[in-house]
Formats: structure tokens, C-alpha cells, sequence
């Protein structure tokens, strides 16, 4: 689809109502959801943000604020762009910080949030795998695996982890947004995640303004 002057990979995967956005992980692409939206059933659409899979690349480095931005003023093009007034939106870890940010912001446009581990704020434990997840891509195999799915992989990676380690970083926080959140929100946060604990779920169960059920997940 074409969003102002930038093409973005989009996958479809047709169902019923009501309709699903997915949004990717923070080195995800449209088909790194493979084949679970088609499980699910409903009418699903899953994007690539600017500078991963297939979409169009975006300079770096990404701005501290990239999820706020994404949530604010791409995420509701995006609909407008697929032709949708409304839809859950179903967010993986930053995918799901701007699922949170987009709810706040245009509440109008979401229906319902399906959350995996989304940041509300940052731990060190994630600082500590996005630096280990550095050192994988300069000396190990990840940067072979990533180019598998992402065009422009340096720019997928680097606008991630680049961002994440910067110090200015540290100091992100979108516990603000959560008490405009008035849609249902299924929040589920792995056990041995090693990118975030169940603090972030909590935080989420406590601040969210709408109906939340909250699951943990042993062993994922």
C-alpha cells in the first residue's frame, strides 16, 4: 500500500469480522506472523514498517520517540489506507507499545488490544538482551538471519538497537498514555522473556482505562 510517498509490504489474510491489525516486534516484518493470523479466523491485515520486510527504508537514526510517532500519525493512515474505520489492533513488544499508543490517541480507530509483551517502560533486563542482541549481529549469525526477511536488514536492526542503547533512551516511559486506553485489552507477557518481566503487565493491569485480563505464560 502506499502511504503519502512510502510503499509499504502489507499481507491480507481474509476472514470475518470483526477486523485485526497486527503490529511487529521490533526486528518483525508483515510475514514473520507466518500462518497464525489465518488461524485466528478473522478478516486480519498485518503492515511492515518503514525499514523492515519489504517496506520502503527510512533514515536513522530513528528518533527516540519512533513509537510514539508511529502510533500518532501512521497507524490511523495505515487504516485509512486499507480501507479500515476500526480494528483490534494485536501488537508484539514495540508492536504493542504502539498498539497502546494508538488506542490513546485515536480511540475512535481501535476497537479492542491484543498485547504480547508490550513496554511501557524500559528494564534492564531488555537493555541487557538488545546489547547481547547487538553483539549477536556483528559477530554472529543474526545478521544473516534477519536478511532472510528484512530489505534493508541494517537499517531494520540498527534503527531498533540503536535506539534502545542509546542513553536518552533509558528514560522512555508511556505509563502516561495508559488511563486513555478505554477499549478491552488482553495483555500476556511471557515468564523467560528477555526482553521484559511481568512488571510491564502489571503496570499495564493497574493504569489501562478499560476492562484488561492480564495472562502469564509459563516457559514462553
Amino acid at each position: 500500500i502506499a502511504v503519502g510517498t512510502d510503499q509499504l509490504e502489507v499481507i491480507r489474510w481474509p476472514g470475518g469480522k470483526p477486523r485485526v491489525l497486527y503490529l511487529h516486534e521490533g526486528l518483525g516484518s508483515a510475514r514473520q506472523w507466518r500462518d497464525f493470523p489465518a488461524q485466528i479466523g478473522l478478516d486480519s491485515y498485518a503492515y511492515s514498517r518503514l525499514g523492515y520486510g519489504s517496506s520502503d527504508p527510512t533514515p536513522l537514526p530513528r528518533p527516540l520517540d519512533y513509537m510514539e510517532r508511529e502510533a500518532r500519525d501512521f497507524v490511523p493512515r495505515v487504516l485509512d489506507a486499507l480501507g479500515l474505520e476500526r480494528a483490534i489492533l494485536f501488537g508484539h513488544s514495540d508492536g504493542g507499545s504502539i498498539a497502546l499508543l494508538t488506542a490513546a490517541a485515536h480511540p475512535s480507530r481501535v476497537e479492542a488490544l491484543v498485547l504480547e509483551a508490550p513496554h511501557a517502560f524500559v528494564e534492564d533486563i531488555s537493555v541487557k538482551s538488545i546489547a547481547a542482541a547487538k553483539t549477536g549481529y556483528e559477530s554472529g549469525d543474526l545478521r544473516s538471519r534477519l536478511s532472510r526477511v528484512h530489505a534493508n536488514v541494517d537499517i531494520a536492526f540498527r534503527g531498533w538497537n540503536d535506539a534502545w542503547l542509546d542513553p536518552g533512551f533509558r528514560s522512555w516511559n508511556i505509563e502516561w498514555c495508559l488511563k486513555d486506553v478505554r477499549v478491552p485489552v488482553l495483555l500476556l507477557q511471557g515468564e523467560d522473556d528477555p526482553y521484559g518481566t511481568r512488571a510491564q503487565v502489571e503496570k499495564g493491569l493497574l493504569g489501562a482505562g478499560g476492562p484488561v485480563t492480564g495472562k502469564q505464560s509459563v516457559g514462553v
